[in-house]
């Protein structure tokens, strides 16, 4: 996701916004920079896309905050409907007047809140957090759909508004039903391009120009309605030209049911792809090169006993502009895995996503899994339960020691902590703790503790009358801590 460069003055501004805290050395001051501390933010904003049209949907919100170290006493966080209202001019659900209630309001750090929501009329969310709420703030949508196009369980991580989303996976094909929901959180209206890449290149749509988002509204965008061609696999750029959105990929299949698709990591050389369940049945790799050069990228499975190359798919050839896929079949064989794409000569930045299917013939139940951001920091993922709750979590280039906290359950329990070691290039289901004397649902918390770079995702299952529902969310760094630089010239005016 691409942020416009600004300068000095305005970036430390930006910063003194987002922490409370911010200095910068003068010009002319003596000495080399000096070692920028890790403070908690102190404001942050979640969007969640609406959750479903059918009216057998039942939908589950879950906040949690990690307890963070330095942050504040006070603050709040709550979740709202993006509006009330519409006004006529948008597709979307409303604009400018704000719903009243919350859908939720968490009480504390270090315990998950929850909400629900029923029937296919629940509007998209808008939620901000402050204080002692706002560092890793995350927000699970999981929505159970029993019968019907896209039936089974979907899930999504709300995300913070930006400006630029990949989702290298989305179909116009007769099977599947691909939204792009755009959801806009500012009082001013956002305008948006959306640009489809298929197999030989960009395909002809001008009405994917200069959509127009209302303000406090959210519009789920048909693809099929953008072009004319028929793919199976293509690639969304989502471009905002003016303001910011959230922005999610919503995939029903026909057959296969279906799930949320999050956007992929910028586009990079090497990407990675976590937690591919053990017994997928079939597993098919979506790439595109945004850039003007070719990729061409060797292909790895990262095992519970090394690097593996999987057999017929050693390598994949990308040109620039043009989506490329291949099917790596029930590449994992049993066991837990994590796809690692490295360039074979020259590195390229690539976007890149998987399609996961699990079950057989009428019993199957698809998933997706975009190329994430390792770790890092910190990361949670919220409303898990005592059973069908899977960690999966993968170290590609060095060993690397995790420490793993089980939160206290959103109706009781206390929170508990393990520690992993991962060898490098090995990817383990490892068995996460679950809270003492669980109540409810539960956060999980990945901390690296040293080594290398770590990946993870965790998996959500249930299946109802055979069928094995189920979704996979990744967990990229919170982004709850920022760098800020030591100095001598205090400019925290900038905040006046």
């Amino acid at each position: 996701m691409n942020r416009t460069t600004v300068s000095l003055l305005a970036g430390t501004a930006a910063l003194a916004a987002v922490t409370g805290f911010a200095t910068l050395s003068s010009p002319g001051a003596a000495g080399t920079a000096r070692t920028a501390a890790e403070l908690p933010v102190e404001r942050t904003s979640l969007l969640c896309p609406s959750p479903s049209t059918s009216d057998i949907a039942e939908t589950s919100y879950t906040s949690f905050t990690p307890v963070t170290k330095d942050a504040g006493s006070g603050g709040k966080a709550e979740l709202q409907a993006a509006a009330e209202e519409s006004d006529g001019k948008s597709k979307g659900k409303g604009k400018g007047k704000k719903a009243g209630k919350p859908v939720l309001e968490p009480q504390e750090p270090g315990k998950p809140a929850t909400g629900d929501t029923s029937g296919g009329d629940a509007p998209a969310l808008v939620g901000t957090a402050e204080g002692k709420f706002a560092p890793g703030w995350t927000v699970q949508e999981t929505t159970e759909v029993a019968a019907g196009s896209g039936r089974g369980l979907q899930g999504v991580n709300c995300s913070a508004p930006d400006t630029e989303f990949w989702f290298p996976g989305v179909s116009t094909a007769a099977d599947r039903t691909d939204y792009v929901h755009l959801t806009n959180p500012d009082d001013s209206a956002a305008v948006v391009d959306i640009e489809l890449y298929g197999k030989d290149g960009a395909l002809d749509s001008t009405l994917g120009e200069g959509i127009t988002v209302a303000p406090h509204s959210s519009d789920p965008i048909l693809l099929s309605t953008l072009t004319e061609e028929k793919q199976e696999n293509l690639t969304v750029h989502v471009n905002v030209r003016s303001g910011r959105v959230g922005a999610a990929v919503q995939a029903l299949d026909d057959k296969l049911g279906g799930d949320w698709l999050a956007a992929s990591t910028d586009p990079s050389g090497s990407l990675v792809l976590p937690g591919i369940p053990k017994d997928a049945t079939a597993v098919r790799l979506v790439a595109f090169a945004p850039g003007e050069s070719d990729a061409d990228l060797k292909v790895q499975l990262a095992s519970p006993s090394g690097l593996i190359t999987p057999a017929g798919n050693e390598t994949l050839h990308v040109k620039a502009g043009m989506t490329a896929s291949a099917d790596l079949g029930d590449v994992t064989r049993g066991e837990a895995g994590s796809l690692v794409l490295t360039p074979t000569d020259t590195s390229v930045p690539v976007v890149a996503a998987l399609r996961v299917v699990r079950g057989k013939g009428d019993n199957q139940e698809t998933a997706f899994i975009p190329a994430t951001r390792p770790v890092g920091t910190r990361a949670t993922v919220a409303d898990n339960s005592a059973k069908g709750t899977t960690l999966s979590l993968t170290a590609p280039t060095r060993g690397a020691t995790v420490k793993v906290t089980a939160s206290a359950g959103s109706g009781g329990g206390e929170a508990v902590s393990k520690t992993f070691t991962l060898k490098a290039g090995t990817t383990q289901n490892v068995e996460a703790p679950t809270p003492t004397g669980l109540k409810g649902t539960y956060a999980l918390t990945v901390e690296p503790v040293s080594g290398g770079p770590v990946y993870g995702a965790r998996t959500l299952a249930a299946t109802e009358d055979g069928v094995p529902g189920f979704t996979i969310q990744t967990l990229p760094d919170d982004r709850g801590m920022v760098a800020v630089p030591e100095a001598d010239e205090d400019l925290s005016v900038l905040q006046k």
